[in-house]
């Protein structure tokens, strides 16, 4: 406690606010405080109160200056940090507009199939046009409204960026992250913040003050993926990035209201977009779907033919004329 070098601090900023002169009128109490009621200026030896006060002045310029120059490189690292997410996310962008398409090439009975299959079913749609319009109207209306469903009653409608406007704090999402912005109303540094991101956990809010938030997260982020940067000393943006890129967030944290995620309004997204797996998985479904609609097997059931088909090739000597094979 004694070695504090602010425990005088809220004294001298009380001397400080009756002096409307500044700091020069307050330089002038103190030396004149020390010139009536102390032998600082004449105890000493010629020019020894000019040493002591040419040191004293020194030393706490050289600390201002170092801390003026901290704050300024955190602050310049921190928008570093945000410049290199924004980057980031705008070259994704800019490779998901720009991906070249790919073209598939079919044989001349492909292609002859195709056709009379598309024939096919514009000929099915014209013969039932009519009926299937005549019974859509009771098909809507046994439709359950989204609002009469008991699961929906109490969720929040999404905001524009698909997650919540709260008192203390916004959060946006895509699939593949969310993004927290929180208001401090109040100018601090970085070093000043509390903010802890774990797997499935978040603490965010001003060291020596209740955090803004404590809790749980709606599924689990990669941490060391996620990052948080603080603009203009006023406002925390903090970035999550999401393990399982397939959901949406119903809330930030399960504490908070919970948003409907039926009411989300995703950006159009493609095949490039999703990882390896789930790209894989898209384009196999879409596959036998289509060899489903042209009456061709779907790729298990070519792989299960194909396995039938070099075991009969292996096999001469057996007679399979009367097998049935499911």
């Amino acid at each position: 406690m004694a070695n504090d070098p602010e425990r005088f601090d809220s004294m001298l900023l009380a001397m400080a606010q009756q002096h409307e002169g500044g700091v020069k009128d307050l330089l002038s109490t103190i030396v004149g405080f020390l010139a009536r009621k102390t032998d600082f200026f004449t105890g000493g030896k010629d020019g020894e109160w000019e040493k002591v006060v040419k040191d004293t002045f020194y030393t706490h310029a050289k600390k201002a200056r170092d801390e003026a120059e901290k704050i300024k490189k955190e602050k310049d690292e921190a928008e570093k940090r945000l410049k290199d997410i924004q980057q980031r996310k705008e070259q994704e962008r800019l490779a998901q507009d720009f991906e070249p398409a790919t073209v598939t090439e079919i044989t001349d009975q492909e292609a002859a199939k195709m056709q009379e299959d598309i024939e096919k079913d514009n000929k099915n749609k014209s013969e039932l046009g009519a009926g299937e319009g005549a019974s859509s109207d009771k098909e809507n209306d046994s439709i359950p409204d989204e609002d009469d469903d008991p699961k929906e009653k109490g969720k929040l409608k999404p905001n524009a960026g698909n997650g919540c406007d709260l008192e203390n704090y916004r959060w946006t999402q895509t699939l593949e992250e969310v993004e927290l912005r929180v208001p401090l109303r109040q100018v601090v540094r970085p070093r000043d913040l509390t903010v802890i991101i774990n797997k499935r956990h978040l603490k965010v809010g001003i060291k020596g003050q209740p955090l803004i938030i404590d809790g749980e997260l709606d599924a689990d982020v990669k941490v060391e993926e996620s990052t948080w940067v603080l603009q203009d000393g006023r406002n925390l943006l903090v970035n999550l990035e999401k393990v399982n890129k397939m959901n949406w967030w119903g809330r930030l944290v399960t504490t908070d209201p919970e948003i409907s995620t039926r009411k989300i309004n995703p950006e159009p997204s493609k095949l490039s977009d999703l990882d390896g797996e789930t790209r894989g998985l898209v384009e196999k479904m879409m596959y036998d779907q289509r060899q489903k609609e042209m009456g061709l097997p779907t790729s298990d059931e070519q792989k299960k033919q194909d396995v039938l088909k070099k075991f009969m090739e292996q096999h001469p000597e057996m007679d399979f004329s009367k097998c049935k094979f499911n």
